[in-house]
């Protein structure tokens, strides 16, 4: 039976990844200004994922698993950090970043109803269903400027508004088959290391396929963005979030998705002068107070679910 952590890590790590992934919607912002998403997301996740694997070789963790375990682990990664952080980044060309990590904190929704489908753990309460209507009114009040334009970049802007939730749903999705797939005796280093290269390997094959590479500007400004990403996003932030799936609900785990967007706003306005108008105040306070109603709704745990199966392959 393995020991549960001390009370001051979960705390350590909440905080990490409270505070460093409120900032990477910045980051981010920056980082495609003058260089392609996908482009951007390969840099950085090969980046992230090539010396984090060389680090756990060195120093003694698991970097070899079997096929099975990789593909498991391929696909975790890729559909958080393709699905989830790439459609995030072509909507921030067009997104405010403020706007961005609100309509991204949608992602404790989609956990709720993956887990209930997924893990087959607890069924959706009343409060809960409650809890995801009220967030979809919220997305609209929060794109509800973008309905009314006729211009075309107002079309692009609700385009690409619609598309953030989609890839919050892939996020979710990613992150709550990482715990369906986690054993005791991955280890989570190794798995993050893989998850992180297999994610670089498809957001370069994308980027050579659908972007043009040549068009890329390596400015500092968008170079020190990437660094910021790889060791604050993927290595500090990445790696605590993904300790926290295998020791925390992820209902629980799913609250920075409402406490980023606190930080991404305010530096959003403080940074790239982003404007916070009373669409973005009501819109977000709708969303806050449904994910609040949906990560507080009492858990009906079902017979025989107490503990999730062991299967093959670590979280993200």
């Amino acid at each position: 039976m393995p020991v549960p952590p001390s009370r001051w890590k979960i705390i350590l790590a909440f905080g990490l990844v409270y505070v460093f992934w409120g900032s990477t919607y910045l980051g981010i912002g920056i980082a495609v200004e003058r260089i392609p998403p996908a482009l951007m997301c390969a840099v950085r996740f090969s980046i992230a994922g090539v010396v984090m694997l060389a680090y756990c070789a060195l120093s003694g963790h698991r970097v070899r698993f079997s096929a099975r375990q990789l593909g498991h682990l391929a696909i975790v990664g890729i559909l958080l950090l393709m699905g989830g952080n790439l459609t995030l980044s072509y909507a921030e060309q067009i997104v405010p970043t403020g706007l961005s990590a609100l309509l991204v904190a949608s992602t404790p929704l989609w956990f709720l109803v993956l887990d209930s489908l997924l893990l087959g753990d607890h069924h959706i309460a009343r409060r809960g269903k409650l809890g995801l209507a009220i967030g979809i009114v919220g997305m609209i009040v929060l794109i509800w400027p973008d309905l009314r334009h006729s211009d075309s970049l107002g079309h692009r802007e609700l385009l690409w508004s619609l598309a953030l939730p989609l890839g919050s749903f892939s996020w979710a999705l990613g992150s709550v088959l990482s715990k369906k797939w986690q054993t005791a005796a991955t280890d989570p280093f190794g798995a993050i290391a893989w998850q992180m290269t297999f994610a670089g390997i498809a957001n370069l094959i994308f980027a050579l396929l659908v972007e043009k590479p040549s068009t890329a500007v390596w400015t500092l400004r968008g170079v020190s963005a990437i660094l910021y990403l790889v060791v604050c996003g993927s290595w500090i932030g990445y790696t605590a979030y993904i300790w926290l799936l295998q020791h925390v609900p992820t209902s629980k785990v799913s609250t920075y998705a409402y406490v980023n967007p606190v930080v991404a706003v305010f530096l959003g306005w403080l940074v790239l002068h982003e404007r916070i108008d009373r669409y973005i105040l009501m819109g977000s306070a709708i969303i806050v107070a449904s994910v609040v109603l949906v990560t507080s709704a009492k858990v009906s745990k079902r017979a025989a679910a107490e503990e999730l199966p062991a299967v093959e392959a670590a979280g993200d």
